[in-house]
């Protein structure tokens, strides 16, 4: 019987031995469970990249031209970005156990088409798919594990996403360089796409069998008619931005990017007058949030269209293979992922001016980079271009880590989840509106790949200068961990 003694703690649990256990201890299950959250977070993070690399192999084989470079990355990032609240809510409804395993299944299934694809228009759709079903699979690895892991075996959890994270980063572009070369059983470039049928196969296996089951559905209200003006309007102007830039401005891109503009407009109107809108209203009012999410945006766009700009450069200008051009980039990734880990502690001392350093930081690496490219043309060599990488990393790093911590400063506790879940599809939709309006500048310089280059590097400036006059609207501290 155990005492009641005032005077006495009640028994800590013991393991064997005696020894008291330690509550942040991982079970078994716990750290399958967490593994495949990291397997279903690694397929999306080397999807989203590896086009970089692989884009001017796959338009040599199956042709396509500029316009399939474009909607490579696009394609993935749009939808993704446009169903990737919706995508979190359905896990609230359905079951994150379930819509977990539509996901991952839907994916692998995407990723099968994509390397299977004979020509652009079904590697388009693929990429599509794959987008679609990672905005379905991506939100519920999250929830999965704040249900599963207690708040003392969080931490040991989560510190795995960043090592796991970066080592993705600059693993994938690598792989599907090295893939490439390969040629294995000579399909050139799809087994970049084919690999995830694997990867895929497994998480799926596991997930199976390690995911815990799902309580009573809820009844969860979800939008769909927002969400389709959403994916209308971001379709329409991404669609018109593509084809009349790359086919001249005829009626169809014209009447596209209007058409776009409509949606955008219908789709406020929904989320002002509908019982259960996407983005919360009160969030729309927030000074904060809105500043750091138009901040986001801009910024985001701006420098994942540089990502895809510059391996574009060192393949079709500079002459390197996807290997080497995936090595030449590894210095861009080692500086994001230097400057994530050392800034996230800053964050709570620095707050706002955090951010304010990422952008310099960003703007002088923008800089360099104009300076080595325009000094040497396509004669650059990847060790030229290293210290400016870095430099861009660190500024990439910095601001990755801190913008939307940052943004979310002052709303309300019960807002954050909305917020996050917005601001996470607005990076996803930066990153699509990024890879069409940066390709765009650069293959409408008619001019050497250098003067493409630079005028590419200018526009990705002049944005990083524009953020650097809305980012004193943001929020001057981050909020504390344990208010979010």
């Amino acid at each position: 019987m155990a005492s009641t003694s005032p005077h006495l703690a009640p028994a800590l649990p013991t393991a064997s031995g005696g020894i008291p256990a330690d509550p942040s201890r991982l079970t078994n299950r716990l750290r399958a469970l967490l593994a495949v959250v990291l397997i279903a977070d690694v397929l999306d993070l080397m999807d989203s990249t590896i086009t970089n690399i692989a884009a001017p192999t796959i338009v040599g084989d199956i042709g396509g031209g500029q316009s399939l470079i474009k909607w490579l990355g696009t394609s993935y990032a749009l939808t993704m970005g446009v169903l990737l609240v919706v995508g979190g809510r359905l896990g609230d409804r359905y079951g994150g156990r379930r819509v977990f395993l539509v996901g991952i299944a839907g994916f692998t299934a995407a990723s099968a088409l994509a390397g299977l694809s004979v020509n652009p228009a079904m590697l388009i759709a693929a990429r599509l798919g794959q987008g679609g079903f990672g905005a379905v699979l991506i939100p519920q690895g999250m929830g999965l594990l704040l249900k599963a892991f207690s708040r003392e075996q969080r931490p040991r959890a989560f510190v795995a996403f960043g090592p796991v994270m970066g080592l993705s980063a600059i693993l994938g572009p690598i792989v599907a360089g090295l893939l490439i070369k390969a040629d294995l059983f000579g399909l050139t470039w799809r087994p970049v796409f084919l690999l995830n049928i694997v990867v895929g196969g497994i998480g799926l296996i596991a997930a199976v069998a390690v995911l815990p089951k799902d309580g009573p559905a809820q009844n969860v209200p979800i939008d769909g008619l927002g969400a389709g003006l959403l994916a209308a309007a971001m379709l329409g102007l991404i669609y018109g931005l593509i084809q009349g830039s790359t086919d001249g401005w005829t009626a169809a891109p014209v009447l596209s990017l209007c058409a776009g503009v409509m949606a955008f407009v219908a789709f406020a109107v929904r989320q002002r007058r509908t019982a259960h809108p996407l983005i919360l209203p009160s969030l729309l009012t927030n000074r904060g949030f809105t500043s750091g999410m138009l901040l986001g945006l801009a910024y985001f766009a701006a420098v994942n269209g540089f990502a895809y700009v510059v391996s574009l450069f060192l393949q079709t200008a500079v002459g390197l293979s996807p290997v080497r051009a995936a090595v030449g980039l590894t210095p861009l990734m080692v500086g994001i992922i230097v400057a994530s880990f050392a800034g996230r502690p800053l964050i709570s001392k620095l707050g706002r001016r955090l951010v304010v350093i990422g952008l310099v930081v960003t703007l002088a690496g923008v800089i360099g980079l104009w300076i080595t490219v325009r000094a040497n043309g396509t004669h650059v060599g990847v060790w030229a271009l290293t210290p400016a990488l870095v430099v861009f990393g660190l500024g990439m790093g910095t601001c990755f880590s801190s913008i939307y911590d940052v943004a979310i400063g002052d709303i309300a506790v019960e807002e954050a989840g909305s917020a996050s879940g917005t601001l996470s599809a607005v990076q996803q939709l930066a990153a699509a509106i990024g890879s069409a309006v940066v390709t765009t500048v650069y293959f409408g310089s008619r001019a050497s790949g250098a003067h493409a280059m630079t005028s590419s590097l200018l526009v990705v400036g002049a944005i990083c200068a524009a953020c650097l006059g809305v980012v004193w609207l943001l929020p001057a501290g981050a909020p504390d961990e344990a208010d979010v």
